[in-house]
């Protein structure tokens, strides 16, 4: 990867056209977030290409392959490595350090990264960069000919071994050094058998040591102390630890001299520093910033990050026609973060377990704690958030007890682009992040029944979804009162429809979305019952996972999940209405986008522009099976 040659001297044009290697070991949920606010502050002040080497497990994999996938950065490059296949170099040594079996990863880089490959920055995920990573690319200019690694001095006393009674650390060159940040010539490492000498000064250690208390750190150390000339020593701004009992105030006089800051106490921000008020405030500007902003590209180097069908599609579209802004909404790429929290389901093996899918924005976050109460199979929600939001909505889960007891709830960030809301986009995050063989397409505000979850996977194998084409309807109902009593069965349901407590989805506004649903037959059947496709017909269904997705052309308020029930249609579903199953829509402020609808005839043309060309695309797709929906518009 290289640039186009710089109005500046050609020494500059050179030092910018470096491509820089950047290598971290992530793995877990926890450990790709931090990852995101690292990297963040690393593209921040970057004006050279990157390529980000991550060593992962199966979680952090998806997460960051998905994250960086619909990032887009200019000139950046991602490879992934499977932790998997290294554990085995690492396993045979006991480590009582946090980090586990990953903490020992870096010893295994001379293997896992490309032979091709001649030096590499190491980071620890808990880092943020206060300058550009060039900078510290360039250090690598000074080591001498024998220099392989460079580190800075550990901040900490540890090594010293004088923290407590009988504190026996492994051996180490005066006060140690830090692997938070390393600079690794891989070449020469591999020339000198660096594999070879790293197991050699483990075995020999651990005879007396039996474990390692700080991981790779220890073992590197111990090599360095046999073998000193390879170290190469970085001034300490390059890794000011805050760790327990840290020196890290006497590696600078003034916080504008920092490069880097490590995060690498259990306490995190909560550590004790004169300057952390500074140090949390800088990591809190990264954690929360844009990342979309970051998409920009680099002077002089072209951008091979937006795939070029998506390019040409952008270039294709009439800036002067009315509807561009909704056209443009379309080929936006956002951004996405998979399991923003940590998630853990086992799918049930009787191969009828559902999960319950849904969309929400900021607004809808008090739902979550009583949807998880009335549901309690697996979920999976896309949350369409800034990343100051997606913050906030981080500490909300970690404060609720609720939330914090349900690990099989995948929260998926959508990040925040466009002016529109991409609800139908959305939602499909949350659809193709389900992991069962059923889905419940449903709306975050809405409360199910108690006992939804089971009475829905006895039904799926009753209606043998399995080998037929059906999407099972749970009636929607609603109550205008922030405080329901809700009912526990089908008849109090029923008593509270003839008092006047709940009532059938929007009777009084939209007759048409859920009419044909026939709550009149409902209130008396005991067994499922077919209904009919009708116009503008917009059911929550129960359906296979593989269903088609919704259609994205679809944004903001209108036709979203009317166009997917058509579709639905379309491919011969049939839609059956459950006689015990309901669900209760509780009340809340109009949404912003309604409310744009309802105020502007340009946002209602274009609308009805958009379902024209759907019946169409509609129509092209299904041939014979799509033409009553034509039929239909043209008798509206």
């Amino acid at each position: 990867m290289s640039c186009v040659t710089l109005r500046t001297s050609f020494i500059t044009s050179r030092i910018l056209s470096v491509l820089i290697h950047v290598a971290c070991v992530c793995a877990g949920h926890n450990a790709s977030r931090d990852v995101v606010t690292l990297v963040k502050s690393i593209l921040f002040h970057r004006r050279n290409p990157l390529h980000f080497h991550f060593i992962t497990d199966t979680v952090a994999n998806r997460i960051l392959s998905s994250l960086f996938q619909s990032w887009m950065v200019p000139s950046v490059q991602v490879s992934f490595y499977d932790a998997d296949e290294l554990k085995s170099e690492v396993s045979w040594i006991p480590n009582k350090h946090y980090s586990g079996i990953y903490g020992l990863m870096k010893l295994t880089l001379t293997k896992a990264l490309p032979a091709h490959l001649s030096k590499v920055i190491v980071l620890d995920t808990d880092i943020t960069f206060a300058t550009d990573v060039a900078e510290l690319w360039g250090i690598f200019r000074k080591f001498t000919d024998k220099q392989v690694i460079g580190l800075v001095e550990n901040q900490s006393d540890w090594y010293l071994g004088n923290l407590w009674k009988n504190h026996k650390p492994w051996p180490a060159l005066g006060r140690g050094f830090n692997t938070g940040v390393i600079l690794l010539y891989l070449d020469r490492l591999r020339k000198m058998g660096w594999e070879q000498m790293w197991r050699l000064t483990a075995e020999r250690e651990l005879m007396s040591m039996l474990s390692t208390s700080l991981a790779d750190q220890d073992i590197f150390n111990a090599f360095i102390k046999q073998n000193p000339v390879l170290v190469h020593q970085l001034p300490c701004f390059w890794n000011v630890q805050l760790s327990d009992h840290t020196r890290s105030e006497q590696c600078y006089t003034e916080v504008s001299d920092l490069k880097v800051i490590h995060w690498n106490s259990p306490k995190k921000l909560r550590v004790k520093n004169k300057h952390v008020e500074f140090f949390r405030n800088l990591y809190l500007t990264f954690l929360e910033y844009d990342g979309n902003l970051l998409r920009r590209e680099l002077f002089g180097c072209p951008s091979p990050a937006s795939p070029q069908s998506l390019q040409s599609a952008l270039e294709e579209l009439d800036e002067d026609d009315q509807c561009y802004d909704f056209r443009r909404e379309r080929l936006t790429i956002h951004r996405v973060h998979l399991y923003f929290l940590q998630y853990e389901d086992t799918p049930t093996e009787d191969g009828t377990d559902i999960t319950l899918v849904a969309q929400l924005s900021m607004d809808r976050l008090q739902m979550l704690e009583a949807i998880c109460k009335h549901w309690e199979g697996p979920i999976s929600l896309a949350l369409y958030m800034s990343d100051a939001e997606a913050q906030q909505f981080l500490r909300y889960a970690q404060a609720s007890e609720v939330l914090k007891n349900r690990k099989n709830v995948g929260y998926h960030v959508v990040y925040k682009e466009g002016q529109f809301y991409p609800v139908n986009l959305v939602r499909n995050v949350a659809l193709k992040n389900a992991n069962t063989p059923y889905v419940f397409l449903t709306d975050v505000d809405f409360l199910p029944m108690y006992g939804l979850y089971d009475y829905l996977r006895r039904s799926v194998v009753q209606m043998d979804m399995s080998n037929t084409k059906k999407a099972l309807v749970v009636p929607a109902f609603e109550t205008l009162r922030y405080r329901l009593s809700f009912p526990k069965s089908k008849a109090e349901l029923l008593s509270m429809l003839d008092m006047g407590t709940l009532y059938t989805f929007r009777y009084h506004v939209w007759p048409k979305g859920h009419a044909p649903t026939n709550y009149a037959k409902w209130r008396t059947a005991t067994t499922p019952y077919k209904v009919e496709w009708e116009p503008d017909f917009e059911p929550y269904v129960v359906v296979k996972r593989d269903c088609p997705e919704y259609d994205q052309r679809f944004v903001g308020f209108g036709w979203n999940k009317v166009s997917h029930i058509m579709e639905l249609d379309a491919q011969e579903y049939d839609l059956m209405v459950l006689p015990n199953a309901f669900m209760i829509h509780m009340p809340h402020a109009p949404s912003f986008d309604i409310s744009k609808f309802r105020s502007s005839p340009s946002y209602r043309h274009c609308l009805n522009t958009l379902k024209d060309e759907f019946h169409q695309d509609l129509s092209r797709k299904y041939g014979s099976a799509a033409l009553k929906y034509l039929t239909a518009q043209r008798n509206m």
